[in-house]
């Protein structure tokens, strides 16, 4: 129905299936941060298609085997889904991800 009226804006992001799962709100840069499946988006409020960023955050490949060894699914476990956006000052953000069963956190400079 939101389609259908023009009333929203659909981000387009990826073809492929990036399972989003974490969102945060940036409202004083008017900027959204979307963790996803081996990926981390930064959008613009004004429009989200719009100079898109995106950082390509995967698990290593030796995790990934590790995790495909213990049995788990490759295209549906074995990934580093981001699960932890926060604020960790002005410039940047620290995340978290699972890393394969092996999770990992760092820091993004928003620039």
């Amino acid at each position: 129905d939101l389609l259908l009226s023009n009333s929203c804006i659909p981000f387009l992001g990826s073809t492929e299936r990036l399972d989003f799962r974490t969102l945060l709100l940036d409202e004083e840069r008017g900027r959204l941060l979307i963790g996803a499946k081996d990926h981390i988006f930064l959008l613009s409020l004004v429009d989200l298609n719009k100079n898109v960023k995106k950082i390509y955050w995967p698990a290593t490949k030796e995790k990934v085997e590790l995790c495909k060894l213990a049995g788990k699914d490759a295209h549906t476990e074995c990934a580093n889904f981001v699960r932890v956006l926060q604020p960790y000052n002005r410039t940047h953000v620290y995340v978290c991800g699972t890393g394969a069963f092996h999770p990992l956190c760092g820091y993004i400079e928003l620039g």
